[in-house]
């Protein structure tokens, strides 16, 4: 009697086709994998980026004040703007700040003021707060406006009633794929207008 201590060619081919399935199908998983998770690792971090901008937008929006040439803390208002006098740079002038939706981002404009007295007339250097935004896509305005009642501004050429604005985006990185769109609302009293 004879006893073969190798593989078959029969032998050898099953194992090398179930091998290969294996390694196909945990390969196309961690492939799957990774590709699910970039786009939830990318809406985790412009999320988070998001919110600390907006975060900044608040705490400045809070400190409006008289610019440095002693015109009124408010500049301008519109549902996707917002301008405004404050010291965002901790010296001594007051900048003029401005927060607008540009496409499919959140930018800030700063303004400085220069010469004696102090003028506005610069051009104000440009940064971004916030990326993938899609107010636009979800018709959703930006910037929404209350007087000292509660009652929410629609004139915006009053910018006299306005001691309370409120901040609305949505985040999503890929409209086309989950997660869903993110909803970040955050609020600001304008705190050097109250009681006036």
């Amino acid at each position: 009697m004879r006893y073969s201590l190798g593989f078959s060619t029969l032998e050898v081919l099953v194992w090398l086709s179930v091998f290969t399935f294996t390694v196909g199908a945990v390969v196309s998983s961690i492939l799957y994998f990774y590709r699910v998770n970039a786009v939830t690792l990318d809406q985790a971090s412009s999320v988070a980026s998001a919110q600390r901008g907006i975060d900044a937008m608040v705490r400045a929006i809070r400190e409006a004040a008289y610019a440095s040439d002693g015109a009124y803390p408010i500049v301008s208002l519109a549902d996707d703007q917002f301008a405004f006098y404050a010291d965002v740079d901790a010296d001594p002038l007051i900048e003029k700040v401005r927060y607008y939706l540009n496409g499919s981002a959140v930018m800030e404009g700063v303004g400085d003021p220069s010469g004696d007295p102090p003028a506005y007339t610069g051009a104000e250097t440009t940064s971004v707060v916030s990326q993938y935004v899609r107010n636009a896509d979800e018709s959703l305005v930006m910037f929404t406006y209350y007087d000292e009642e509660g009652a929410q501004v629609t004139d915006y050429a009053d910018i006299a009633a306005v001691r309370f604005v409120t901040v609305n985006i949505v985040v999503d990185v890929d409209t086309g794929k989950l997660p869903d769109p993110f909803y970040i609302r955050s609020s600001a009293a304008l705190r050097n207008l109250s009681g006036q």
